[in-house]
């Protein structure tokens, strides 16, 4: 029971990390400026359920695609940490990652499937999270991450829509500090799955 509630307890991290329901404001609130209250409350809504639809998909199908494209294990282990190290790192220098954030979008209602849903919410580094948690995992631990997201998709839908107050509440400057928290928890996270890469390839 200990080790299950760990194991949970470290995917939540990772998702809380590497989601960023609160970092993701700033983000919403520049998209969505000059909108009425209703359609914010549209594409919080709609960003956030093409997000979990995503990443549900590739946590029920990633050992297939394992299968389909002959990947294997300690190579996605190795890659899944690069990436993660490097947007971890990318935070820390208060940087918008790359990797979630690949230019700006004017604004339409398109905004809630890109960027917001994908690459923002369920950008790489997100996908790559949830297939490194799934890999040879029981059913139960399928479950958990499942709940986790969902859960995550959650928080960052209701982020979303009480963004003004939240923002107000916390203010900017503590947006910075909480950002580079998120990248260190990220830069250990993908340091730690790089070396059960390194670990598995070699059989140390």
């Amino acid at each position: 029971m200990a080790n299950l509630w760990s194991y949970t307890l470290t995917v939540f991290m990772a998702f809380f990390a590497i989601m960023n329901p609160i970092l993701n404001i700033p983000i919403f609130v520049q998209l969505t400026e000059g909108l009425h209250e209703k359609g914010k409350r549209k594409i919080a809504k709609t960003s956030s359920i093409v997000a979990f639809i995503i990443v549900i998909a590739f946590i029920l199908i990633g050992k297939y695609i394992f299968q389909v494209f002959g990947l294997t294990i300690p190579a996605f282990k190795v890659f899944g940490g690069i990436l993660i190290f490097f947007i971890g790192f990318e935070m820390l220098q208060s940087k918008k990652s790359s990797i979630q954030l690949q230019g700006k979008v004017e604004f339409d209602e398109g905004i809630a499937i890109s960027p917001l849903a994908i690459p923002i919410l369920a950008g790489p580094g997100t996908i790559v999270t949830a297939m490194n948690f799934v890999v040879k995992a029981s059913f139960l631990h399928i479950l958990i991450n499942i709940f986790i997201v969902a859960l995550m998709v959650f928080m960052t839908y209701l982020a979303f829509i009480y963004s003004y107050y939240i923002i107000k509440f916390v203010g900017k400057k503590n947006f910075v500090i909480v950002g580079k928290i998120m990248g260190l928890i990220l830069g250990v996270l993908g340091a730690n799955m790089l070396m059960q890469g390194i670990k598995l390839a070699f059989k140390i």
